[in-house]
Formats: structure tokens, sequence, C-alpha cells
């Protein structure tokens, strides 16, 4: 439940406070200038606005259709000019020094090596490409005054027959930058157990994956990701609200499946904003999230697509806090759920949770208390 606190932060220090990602992808959280810039440098010529800003309003409102497969249909300009060494480092460059500035301590970022390699990219080539910008990033954030921790994670495409060979490449990388696994694209007719030998694979290896289920396909893609393929986590997870009901008395029950993600705490890699542009909610108001926090489930709060989405760490938690009256206390929570479920070893995952994540939400309660307390000496002092 939230806390009796009424800490409710506001936009200052909902960017400062340390945040934790885990659903964010690479291709769908370029700069719209960034995109402009290559594909001129690059000759391709199929954007539909090539200034700026249009082009960033171009991007929302194609992802605001409420229909998953339109939503991912945008990629295809991101992928275009991504499939140089240059692009490729410039663009993780500037993802890690993005969420950097917006107060994103630790992120793991996935893309599709797959998509890169029209150009004639191998698949080892685009991986360290792509890691030697995740370092560069978060050396340019150091030196902006901003830390951050960048973990790259390999995603194979559903409808496509790579999967064992993504998932061999995350375990050769796991040591150099890679930390876990993952399969994405439109589940419909595309169940992660068709890709089941990436998965047995990755679980002989010892390796991390989450999959992308229960976004726009309901509980029986959960159950299979869960209970046939293995997965650590939930890439959205949405649909598991499927199996709740809730009685006219306010009363709550859960069905087998959702007791047994809650009884497992399996994370639920959870992305607001872009959850309402594909249909899987209806509203802030309605989205799962606000009952499965209140369930305590393993909940996270995530961007999927920062561009697409025109969102950011801070601006989803901003509109939760609008719309749930969400404190400090319970953005603590949702970060160190992130935290506790990130594809790191475990001691330092608790290293970053006892060192940065708590110290930092600390340091902003305190902020708090000590305007509340100038408040009511102020009153005090006007009223004597």
């Amino acid at each position: 439940m939230t806390s009796q606190n009424r800490n409710v932060p506001g936009p200052d220090q909902i960017r400062r406070a340390p945040k934790v990602l885990l659903h964010d992808h690479l291709d769908g959280g370029l700069r719209p200038g960034t995109v402009v810039e290559l594909a001129a440098a690059q000759g391709y010529e199929g954007l539909p606005e090539t200034e700026a800003d249009r082009l960033g309003r171009w991007f929302r409102e194609a992802a605001d259709s409420g229909s998953l497969e339109r939503y991912l249909e945008t990629f295809a300009h991101t992928c275009a000019v991504m499939q140089s060494r240059d692009a490729l480092f410039r663009v993780a460059a500037e993802c890690a020094e993005d969420l950097a500035e917006d107060g994103v301590v630790y992120a793991e970022v996935r893309y599709a090596p797959e998509q890169h390699l029209t150009a004639g990219l191998t698949l080892e080539e685009v991986v360290e490409a792509v890691n030697d910008g995740f370092r560069e990033g978060e050396r340019r954030a150091r030196e902006a005054g901003h830390r951050i921790r960048v973990g790259a994670l390999l995603t194979a495409m559903r409808h496509a027959a790579r999967a064992l060979e993504i998932a061999e490449l995350a375990n050769r990388y796991r040591d150099r930058g890679v930390v876990g696994f993952d399969i994405a694209g439109a589940e419909a007719g595309y169940p992660p157990t068709r890709h089941l030998d990436a998965f047995e694979y990755l679980k002989r290896e010892n390796n991390h994956f989450t999959i992308h289920a229960g976004e726009a396909f309901g509980l029986p893609s959960i159950w299979q990701a869960l209970q046939w393929c293995g997965a650590d986590r939930l890439g959205h997870g949405v649909r598991i609200i499927d199996d709740i009901t809730t009685a006219d008395d306010g009363g709550v029950t859960l069905g087998r499946l959702a007791s047994y993600v809650r009884d497992k705490r399996v994370p639920l890699e959870m992305c607001p904003t872009s959850n309402l542009q594909t249909g899987a909610a209806a509203s802030y108001a309605e989205h799962p999230i606000g009952l499965l926090r209140k369930l305590h489930f393993r909940v996270t709060v995530n961007t999927d697509n920062r561009l697409m989405s025109g969102t950011s760490m801070s601006g989803e938690f901003e509109r939760l806090v609008d719309t749930f009256g969400y404190t400090l206390d319970d953005m603590q929570w949702f970060t160190v759920n992130a935290m506790k479920s990130a594809f790191i070893p475990f001691d330092e995952r608790l290293a970053m949770i006892n060192d940065v994540v708590k110290p930092g939400y600390a340091e902003l309660k305190s902020e708090w208390l000590f305007r509340q307390t100038a408040v009511t000496s102020g009153s005090s002092a006007s009223s004597g």
C-alpha cells in the first residue's frame, strides 16, 4: 500500500530520483534529430518528415494507434538508419547519456542484432558497436555529473528463426556487456514456444532471459513464457489482470496463474504509456499497475520506446504520481523491485540498492521533511 506520509514528489524530485529501467528498446529511443542526421548521411530517403520536431511528432502519432502491429511499423525507420558501426555507436552512446540525464542509474537496453545487418555488419560487429557506445555514453554521463550503468539485452524476433543463434551470441558476450536475452515482436500467432530450443539452451548455460508476454495477447502467452520456456521476467505482463477478479465489495480473488506470478515474485516489466498506445490498457487510471501494486506483485516501471511514446522514466513516474498519488516511498518500492530483478550478479544489485537507490531516496525524503518543517514554522511564526 502507499505510504501514509504524503511525500508526493514534484517533477524536479522525480527527475532527480534514482531510477532503474529494465525494458527499453534501443531502436525505440533515438533522438529525432539523430534520425534525421543519420538518414541524410546514409542516403535514406524514407523518412516521413525531415525536420526533427515534426519527425518526433510523427513517431508519437503513428504509434498512438491502439494496435501493437501498427506500433511496430514505426521501427522500420529507426532500424534503417542503424546499419553502420558509427550509427550504432552513436545511438547507444546517446541512449546512455539521455537516460543518465533523466536520473536513471541502471538500465538494461534491448535490441535485435539481426535487424542491423543490411549494410554488411556481422552479428558480432553489431554487439561490439553497441557495447562500445554504451561505455562511451557512461563516460560522457560521468563527465556531466551523472552516474549510470547500462547492460545490453540481445533480442530475437518472434517471427524469425534465429532465436538460438542470438541466444548463443548473448551467451558469448555475457561477460562483455550483455546481461541477457529477450524475444520481441507481435505476439499473436508467434508463441514463445516456437523458440523453445533457445530457452532450453540458455537454461543449460545458466543465463538470464525475459520474454515479451501478456501485452497484446492474453494469459496463454504468459503461461507459456513461464511454464514452458522458464522466463526470469515478463516483458509487460499486463494481461495477468485477466486472472484477477474484483468483486462489487472490493474483494479480490487471484486465479492460479496470477497467484503463481505473485508468489514466485515474477518481475513484470510494465510500460504504462506504451500499453495505452497499443491498446493493452484504456487509460492510466485503468492500467493494471494500480491494482498490481496494491496486491504487491513484483511490478516495475519502464519506458519501452521513448521516441514512439514521447516519454522518459521521469515522464512515466509523473503520470503515475498524478494518477495514483504515489509518493517517494512508492517510487522507491518500484525502483528497488527493478534493481532486485536486474540480470547482474546479486552482490552488485545489493550494492546498487544500498549505496545508490536508498540513499538517493532518503535525501529526497529529507528535503520534503525540511520543507514541511519550514512551512509549519512559518505558519507558527505568522500566527504568533
